[in-house]
C-alpha cells in the first residue's frame, strides 16, 4: 500500500512538473497553424474541444471535426500566416489578438480566448473577427 501511495504521488509531482501551462499550449497550436501541419496544430487540444463563433454560439465539437476544418484550410491555403498582436495569459485562460493573411493581400484580425482545462485547451472562442481594411 505504501509503494501504491508513492508511485502516485510521485506521478502527480511529474505530471504537474512537465505540464504545460495555458500560454505554452497556445503557442504551440500557433508554432504549427503558421507551419500548417495538422498533426502537432491538434496536440494541444482536448479530444473533445468545443468551438464557439462571436454570438457564443458551438460550431462543431471534437478533435476529429477540428482536424477535418483546419486540415482543409492548411491545405487550400498555402501562404496562411498568423501574426500574434498580443496575448493575455490568467490563470487557464489565454485571450490572443491575431492578424490572419490568407494569400493575396486578405487579412482579418481576430480575437480569440482559449480555455485550458487538464492540460489541453477545451474550449475555443472566436470574440471578434474583422477584415482587414
Amino acid at each position: 500500500m505504501k509503494h501504491f501511495i508513492l508511485a502516485t504521488i510521485i506521478g502527480f509531482m511529474a505530471t504537474s512538473l512537465f505540464a504545460q501551462t495555458p500560454k505554452e499550449l497556445a503557442n504551440e497550436q500557433l508554432e504549427a497553424y503558421n507551419a500548417r501541419d495538422i498533426e502537432a496544430f491538434l496536440v494541444p487540444y482536448s479530444d473533445s474541444v468545443k468551438v464557439y463563433n462571436e454570438k457564443r454560439e458551438l460550431l462543431y465539437q471534437g478533435k476529429e471535426t477540428m482536424r477535418v476544418q483546419y486540415g482543409n484550410m492548411f491545405a487550400r491555403t498555402p501562404d496562411l500566416n498568423c501574426n500574434l498582436l498580443n496575448r493575455i495569459a490568467v490563470n487557464n485562460t489565454v485571450i490572443e489578438h491575431e492578424e490572419v493573411s490568407f494569400g493575396e493581400g486578405r487579412k482579418i484580425y481576430a480575437i480569440v480566448m482559449y480555455k485550458v482545462t487538464e492540460g489541453r485547451i477545451q474550449e475555443v472562442h472566436f470574440l471578434d473577427r474583422k477584415d482587414a481594411k
